[in-house]
């Protein structure tokens, strides 16, 4: 497994993409409106979406605020809201709220999880098989970002490294997106950089290391 078509140490070579991706990002990230949203193409939705979430961290982290609290509140604000309006539609002839069956649209949540099974499984997978030991220099940048990561995130509360994912999701596949060949481009000499450092990590180090003779096996 690799992360660049082309494994070449040859600068004269043609760059490949970011982790052997043949299909456009938005196909890679799903399609359909979760795209959409990661890339920034219905800005509104991205916005408010940020926006949101931003306000929920800035409650809970900044504020201390509690979830019953906070959800008794924002009932409570939405119904006297609604409250005055259907009231006040009658004596200052106001048009009077239209309040939908169906807030929340099934498809989008249905889209989103459905997304989000099929990400995990395929990351899970990719784990494994990094696991399974066919490349070794991918296996030891896979532990050692891990490792990494396990550090960074133990300096953050459950909530503020949640918020941080979220920052990541709707800011990295955007900017990849806008600066796609640069961001190739320099990915690509920093891992052949590592591929050469292994390789003579390993011829100095890992192939001296002595072994045993293999017995072959007899039934």
């Amino acid at each position: 497994m690799a992360y660049y078509e082309s494994d070449s140490e040859d600068e004269a070579l043609p760059r490949g993409k970011l982790f052997g991706r043949q299909r456009p990002l938005h196909d890679v990230l799903g399609g359909g409106k979760f795209a959409d949203v990661l890339l920034w193409k219905n800005k509104n939705v991205s916005a408010a979406l940020t926006i949101s979430m931003s306000v929920i961290w800035f409650l809970f982290e900044v504020v201390d605020y509690n979830f019953v609290p906070l959800f008794c509140h924002i009932s409570i604000t939405a119904m006297l809201l609604v409250f005055i309006w259907c009231n006040g539609a009658q004596f200052f002839n106001w048009s009077p709220p239209k309040i939908p069956k169906s807030i929340l649209d099934g498809d989008a949540f249905h889209e989103a999880a459905s997304n989000f099974h099929e990400r995990f499984n395929h990351a899970l997978s990719k784990l494994l098989d990094i696991a399974s030991g066919k490349d070794p220099a991918l296996f030891i940048l896979t532990v050692v970002s891990l490792y990494i990561l396990s550090v960074i995130g133990s300096y953050f509360t459950f909530l503020n490294f949640l918020y941080l994912i979220f920052l990541c999701f709707q800011t990295l596949p955007f900017l990849y997106d806008r600066f796609e060949e640069q961001v190739d481009d320099y990915t690509g000499r920093l891992f052949r950089q590592v591929k050469k450092r292994y390789r003579r990590f390993e011829s100095r180090v890992l192939n001296k290391i002595p072994r045993g003779a293999v017995k072959e096996k007899v039934r």
